[in-house]
């Protein structure tokens, strides 16, 4: 089934991504590779909701399991029917599609508040860590980074990994999206014939052609 094995190749594809999400948010922890500074003073607040770990990462997880099982999921044949057992299965990847979605989404909002509010930091006039930047001002002007005393580069270390992490999620939502809408065709084109020349067009046909005569008076 062409739906299984569309499915079965974003799930390979999102299993490097969440992989690479979960270690970009361990680095966070560790700004340029050195310990002591992975406290709650003295890291960010966004670096501690395990964005990339757990939205991107481990909740990741579950649409990539049933995207890579579609291919010969039939849901037990639906009690025999192995067509009712496919589009259950497609169905069941759009609900998870969802899932992966909103994993993604987290990450999204998570790195795009870490990127406007900036990292915490010491300057030259005050010992404690605090966000010395707001509303993303900093972003743009290379020359304010400076400003940062300790933990050394943290700027750079703190925007190139949420930068990834943005970028990251935005693929993952790409490829859950992709899914939901393979799934939902699957779902409602049953066994048409999904494999070589003009796959989708017959799909799309045969589900006109079934709304049709759906509502059309016999």
């Amino acid at each position: 089934m062409c739906y299984g094995k569309c499915a079965k190749c974003l799930g390979i594809t999102l299993i490097p991504l969440a992989l690479l999400g979960i270690i970009l948010n361990t680095l966070l922890f560790f700004p340029n590779g050195e310990t002591g500074y992975n406290t709650p003073e003295k890291l960010a607040g966004t670096v501690w909701c395990f964005s990339g770990i757990l939205g991107s990462g481990l909740l990741m997880v579950f649409p990539i399991l049933v995207f890579m099982g579609m291919e010969n999921n039939d849901c037990c044949g639906c009690c025999g029917n192995e067509s009712c057992g496919k589009r259950f299965a497609n169905f069941s990847s759009v609900i998870f599609a969802g899932i992966g979605v909103a994993g993604a989404a987290y990450c999204f909002i998570v790195s795009a508040v870490g990127l406007n509010e900036g990292p915490k930091c010491t300057t030259t006039r005050n010992s404690n860590y605090t966000y010395i930047f707001t509303n993303g001002d900093y972003l743009g002007n290379y020359t304010m980074w400076d400003a940062c005393i300790d933990p050394p580069k943290i700027v750079t270390w703190h925007v190139t990994l949420f930068s990834l992490l943005l970028v990251l999620s935005v693929v993952q939502i790409v490829i859950c999206a992709i899914q939901a809408v393979n799934g939902l065709i699957g779902f409602l084109c049953g066994e048409c014939s999904c494999c070589g020349s003009g796959s989708y067009h017959n799909c799309i046909v045969t589900l006109s052609y079934r709304t049709l005569t759906h509502f059309l008076p016999n």
